[in-house]
């Protein structure tokens, strides 16, 4: 299993996407859902392999997806700290 700070390395961001779809028995009616993961932009597999997952097995057909994404980390601002400190 590969740790949070090796998928930060690699170019991963956190990646919250809002995916409003039609509700099942009432078509008319939207209903929202938030995903959130570590996923490489601008392509984002993880986000559409998981749309592709939702298009194939859950019957609320899909109206829109917004997405944002932001690094958290990057190899220039991972470093060592220089002092440590206690507070009592």
């Amino acid at each position: 299993m590969v740790s949070r700070t090796e998928l930060w390395l690699q170019g991963y961001r956190l990646t919250t996407a809002e995916i409003l779809y039609h509700m099942p028995d009432h078509p008319d009616l939207l209903q929202t859902y938030v995903w959130q993961e570590f996923d490489l932009a601008p392509r984002f597999p993880e986000l559409k392999k998981f749309l592709d997952f939702w298009e194939a097995n859950l019957d609320g057909k899909l109206h829109s997806v917004s997405v944002a994404s932001t690094t958290l980390v990057t190899p220039a601002e991972l470093r060592a700290a220089d002092v440590s400190m206690a507070l009592h």
